[in-house]
């Protein structure tokens, strides 16, 4: 396998320093800003100040890239897309309630949340607050890993049949907070980040399990962690642009908010952010408009996600002759009805990206009776028009508020990656 700075460890320490979209972006910045990235203003020109290593920042959303030095216009983009996104419980506009003499949270389920597991976690809270700023608006992180709210499971006891409970997503994943009347939420939240009652106008807060990514097994070859999916595509793609040798074509990374619900927002995949991001770097390097859209045909995406291991106590959910072990290397994903993107130049360049890399390729196929997820691929291929291939690393327990990977496939994953984007 070629070089990799990549490792289960170092996927495990991005992802505990990242519980919200917001918080990937900027601990993707960080690291990008100490390789000698410059970030750019969306709200400035950037004729001139393109070529070289830049990134831009569109809230949850982030995309870089290494033009190298005096970089030709018509150059193509080699591009590592993934999703900063993922399923969890969210802060509504309202959040005080008080319900059975306890002080309770109001939250609702974003994305394919899988319910269960958020139940009996310690919890808690990340995102941003948008506050008044002297009459502008300004924003500020905020990251609570403290046990602040959790939400109880109802006892065996009490259940119809001792076998659960179906939960409602409007009535049973409300968080107790206390027992006491307690501040306002949002007062709290705002004290913790340093401002007063009353200033902040606006908020996007979510929780996280405060477990921390850890290795298990016996032989301590499996990753715990929440927010593998897609995370781990993050942090491999961030590493792979790192470690990359500059070859022919522009190395990118995109990143984008939302893919759980969608990606329909001014920062989601079906955005315009990728589009006109390239379109600013050819224009900026000098090119043409008609220039910019020979890029675009030369160019190519990776589409990264994770991927469904085969799991042990299911195995016949998962279509027959498609085995994905965990450690088995990363995953080339093919769907007929187009829920992901791949075509047969995009598995081949993929499996070529493999080979040089020294990984091994596995092939998923979804079972044809059942519904296949989707990813930022058919969005971002219809929107720019570059081909694109979808692929990921195996996980189970995909959606749950705890996840689980083989450790030998971050460095894996992320040399895949690196190949690829070297060309």
């Amino acid at each position: 396998m070629i070089a990799t700075s990549a490792s289960a460890e170092g996927l495990g320490a991005f992802i505990d320093a990242s519980p919200s979209p917001f918080h990937v972006c900027a601990t993707v910045a960080a690291e990008l800003e100490a390789a000698g990235y410059v970030r750019l203003d969306e709200t400035r020109p950037w004729a001139g100040d393109v070529d070289g290593r830049r990134y831009v920042i569109r809230g949850g959303s982030l995309i870089a890239w290494d033009g190298g030095d005096c970089a030709s216009p018509v150059r193509p983009l080699r591009i590592v897309g993934g999703h900063t996104d993922s399923p969890n419980l969210r802060v509504k506009q309202h959040p005080d309630r008080r319900s059975a003499d306890l002080a309770t949270v109001a939250l609702e389920p974003y994305g394919g949340a899988w319910l269960n597991s958020w139940l009996d976690r310690d919890l808690g809270l990340s995102g941003r607050l948008a506050y008044d700023d002297d009459g502008a608006v300004s924003y500020a992180l905020v990251q609570i890993d403290e046990p602040v709210l959790r939400v109880p499971q109802l006892a065996i006891h009490l259940s119809e049949d001792r076998k659960g409970v179906h939960l409602d997503p409007q009535r049973h994943v409300d968080a107790i907070r206390g027992v006491a009347d307690a501040e306002p939420l949002i007062d709290w939240v705002a004290a913790r980040a340093g401002l007063a009652p009353g200033r902040v106008l606006g908020w996007e807060l979510m929780t996280h399990d405060l477990a921390p990514s850890q290795l298990i097994g016996t032989d301590r070859e499996l990753l715990s962690a929440p927010r593998l999916d897609n995370q781990g595509t993050c942090y491999a793609g961030l590493r792979a642009l790192l470690d990359a040798e500059r070859g022919a074509q522009i190395p990118m990374l995109a990143l984008f908010d939302h893919e759980e619900v969608g990606s329909g927002s001014e920062r989601g995949a079906a955005s315009d952010f990728l589009v006109t991001v390239c379109e600013r770097l050819v224009t900026g390097l000098g090119g043409s408009r008609e220039e910019f859209f020979a890029v675009l045909a030369a160019s190519f995406h990776v589409s990264g996600d994770m991927a469904h291991a085969t799991h042990p106590n299911y195995p016949d959910r998962h279509e027959p002759g498609h085995r994905i072990a965990v450690g088995g290397g990363p995953v080339l994903k093919v769907n007929q009805n187009l829920r992901y993107a791949s075509d047969a130049i995009g598995e081949a360049e993929f499996a070529l990206a493999c080979r040089r890399a020294g990984v091994p390729l596995q092939r998923y196929v979804h079972r044809a009776d059942l519904p296949c997820g989707s990813t930022i691929g058919p969005l971002t291929a219809t929107r720019t028009g570059v081909r694109t291939v979808d692929v990921g690393a195996p996980q189970l327990a995909m959606h749950s508020a705890r996840e689980l990977m083989g450790a030998a496939d971050v460095p894996m994953y992320s040399a895949a990656l690196q190949a690829f984007l070297a060309g």
